[in-house]
């Protein structure tokens, strides 16, 4: 699935890379790392910054591009270039005509690069050296479709300008009804080629059923009175749920500004100086090696917003550490997956499904930046307390890595933070998000002339023309999901299958128990399993719109608040990036260890296991809308500190060890099991019962460790 160019040496760990036996002080036994010392990366930090190693390109949306030289790639950049202009002009000056005629100009300008950035995967089609005839001829039957809308001559009895097409709304020409079919093949292999054949899949299923729905028994509840080939096409090409809808809107407007920003920081020398600065923070202590990773992630995924691509940057950077410090391969990508994938749930950038959140429930971004912040705590806390356990656990070893100082880094390269404080402080003074990340993408490229090295690019036009055309085309794979998700959008719209479907949902859990409760967590389990089983064939994004179609109505209809049952869905949607028998972070973190796929999905989700449980208590208790800074402060501070406990206690079942008293044996895993679930509950009786758990769990492995002593 992914093609590697990092250190495949490891499965188990040579003699030289097994741990040793603590000696007792915690800086015993150390051991230097020098420069140079490991094939894949140097672990040295100089005081000039210094470009990534070459790791694998890997999104979380997409496929790897093809290798684009000469005219083709000229083509492409130019045309990247041209969009992300128009991004930047529609956030300041929008287009007069309104917010839909600039995603149909918008969409003509990046779906038909698509068809010359992808290989259409069949051997006889695709050219080793650039896009083959039929490539270019998609491109342009695209661009011509796209444009369709708004060409302002007639075509046929079709045509006739933007205004003319969107009289003809319900009562669609055979012209429009043929443009549209076309589109419609086009949009899903489009996203065939980013994403593989499983949504496509899924668009088609949906289409099916749109026409053949009246077909069914009208005693089922999923049957409907049935829509012919126009009224889908006109659904598809002309409203506000179809192609043209808020998933391709928040594409347009929001995740191809931030793209440009993820770009411009990269260019400015952010993301080496974020991983530097990690590396160089925790230099001299056995648990350095983890800490370092799970900070390179939090920080590396501010430039990346990727789960996938920052568990393999970051990889390359620290696995040499790591392996040194005495980490197993699968032990290592666990941790690598987990700490990628908190790039795509932690504040500022989050994962684009976030915005969507934002979109569907008519909030300002910064109110789901809020809603994330204590999640995120419990996440990372979650990790930090595995690493601490693992170290103890496995003997791992301090490794001193030859470094400039943090603090001479931050005074030298700490202006690289400014632009996303800039952002947060936009965001809470009230400025649109669109405007704020413009800003802070402004800021970042100036900073770039503070450094010499950086100083250059930011002198020379080909070096920006590059940063922002490949901003926007980072996005494309984005584009194609978000277009085709318009498919799965106007089909439940029109025939009201999410209501449907969350009814069922209710019912099957009601055919158990009268209880509500009862009922709540029969469907709150059931919602879980079926993101969960979703997000494991599609994209994040269109997991999420998907789970928000069906899921969030059976929620709601269950009277759990729309904050809480938007960030259940939008949590387990990104979670299918450390899920077995898929989970990509972890693929590509086994890559760069050469551990072995399958024990480093499990290691992933161990780390990950907070992000699992935190979203059931939003939706399951009357105080877990606590946990996303609903309500007063007093029951938020409460809430959040009884969430901690219970993240330490699940950590301590899972990684089989309690600090500050040694390894737990079964029966103390057990009660810590038992005592993180039951606080997770946070109801005083529930909570009193965990914490009787917990003390038994520390009472039975301390009684165990001095009958050993």
């Amino acid at each position: 699935m992914l093609d590697s160019q990092g250190d495949r040496s490891g499965g188990e760990p040579t003699a030289e890379q097994r741990p040793h036996p603590s000696t007792g002080s915690e800086n015993a036994g150390t051991e230097t790392v020098e420069p140079g010392h490991f094939e894949t990366t140097r672990v040295e930090i100089p005081d000039e910054p210094r470009q990534l190693p070459d790791t694998i390109e890997v999104d979380d949306e997409e496929r790897p591009a093809r290798e684009l030289t000469g005219w083709p790639e000229r083509i492409v950049a130019t045309a990247a270039f041209a969009v992300a202009l128009l991004a930047l002009w529609q956030v300041f000056r929008p287009l007069p005509q309104g917010s839909q005629y600039y995603l149909v100009v918008f969409l003509a300008g990046t779906l038909p690069l698509v068809f010359l950035a992808y290989r259409s995967g069949i051997r006889r089609l695709d050219r080793e050296s650039g896009p083959g005839p039929l490539d270019y001829a998609l491109a342009a039957l695209t661009l011509a479709v796209c444009l369709y809308p708004v060409l302002p001559f007639r075509i046929g009895s079709g045509g006739g300008g933007y205004d003319d097409f969107l009289d003809r709304q319900t009562l669609f020409d055979p012209v429009d009804i043929a443009m549209g079919a076309v589109l419609l093949v086009l949009v899903l292999e489009a996203c065939r080629r980013t994403t593989g054949w499983v949504l496509p899949l899924v668009c088609l299923v949906f289409v099916a059923y749109g026409y053949y729905g009246g077909l069914m028994p009208q005693d089922w509840s999923i049957a409907h009175a049935g829509l012919d080939f126009s009224q889908m096409i006109d659904a598809f090409y002309n409203s506000s749920s179809g192609f043209f809808g808020t998933p391709l809107d928040v594409a347009a407007t929001y995740i191809v500004l931030f793209t440009l920003y993820g770009a411009v920081l990269e260019f400015s020398g952010a993301a080496q100086f974020f991983v530097d600065l990690s590396v160089s923070a925790f230099r001299r202590s056995r648990t350095a090696a983890g800490r370092t990773t799970v900070a390179s992630g939090f920080l590396l995924g501010t430039v990346s917003g990727s789960g996938t691509a920052t568990a393999v940057s970051v990889g390359a950077v620290t696995w040499p550490i790591l392996r040194k410090a005495g980490y197993p391969a699968e032990q290592a990508g666990g941790m690598l997956a987990a700490a990628g994938v908190g790039a795509i749930l932690s504040p500022p950038t989050l994962g684009v499904a976030a915005f969507i959140v934002a979109e569907y429930l008519d909030v300002s971004y910064v109110t789901v930046l809020g809603w994330a912040l204590i999640p995120t705590v419990l996440y990372y806390l979650g990790i930090l307390l595995a690493v601490e356990i693992d170290a103890r656990r496995l003997g791992t070893r301090p490794v001193e890595v030859a470094t400039t100082s943090s603090w001479r880094l931050l005074g030298r390269f700490g202006y690289h933070f400014l632009s996303l404080i800039v952002i947060v402080v936009l965001l809470l003074i009230g400025v649109s998000a669109t405007k704020s990340v413009v800003y802070a993408t402004a800021l970042a490229f100036v900073l770039a002339f503070l450094d010499s090295r950086t100083r250059a690019r930011a002198r020379s036009p080909r070096q920006v023309f590059a940063a922002l055309s490949s901003g926007v085309r980072s996005a494309l794979p984005v584009v194609a999901v978000c277009t085709s998700a318009g498919v799965i959008t106007a089909i439940t719209t029109k025939t009201g299958l999410g209501a449907q479907l969350a009814a069922l949902l209710v019912q099957a859990a009601r055919s158990i128990s009268d209880n509500h409760t009862v009922i709540l967590a029969l469907t709150v389990v059931l919602a879980a399993v079926a993101l969960a089983i979703l997000g494991l064939a599609v994209p994040v994004t269109a997991s999420f719109i998907i789970g928000w179609a069906i899921i969030g109505p059976a929620l709601l209809e269950l009277n759990v608040p729309a904050p809480a049952a938007a960030m259940f869905v939008f949590y387990y949607s990104v979670l299918s990036e450390v899920t077995p028998p898929t989970a990509l972070a972890a693929v590509g973190a086994a890559a760069i260890t050469g551990g072995r796929t399958v024990p480093t999905m499990w290691q992933a989700l161990k780390y990950a296991l907070p992000a699992f449980l935190v979203p059931v208590v939003f939706v399951l208790t009357t105080n877990g809308e606590a946990l996303l800074g609903r309500g007063p402060w007093l029951e938020v501070l409460w809430t959040t500190l009884i969430a901690c406990l219970a993240v330490a206690a699940l950590a301590v079942a899972t990684g089989g060890w309690i600090l500050g008293v040694g390894p737990a044996g079964k029966p103390a895993r057990v009660l810590a099991a038992l005592g993180g679930l039951t606080l997770l509950y946070l109801e005083p009786g529930a909570i009193i019962a965990g914490l009787v758990a917990v003390v038994a769990a520390i009472g039975v492995t301390a009684l165990s460790r001095r009958r050993t002593t």
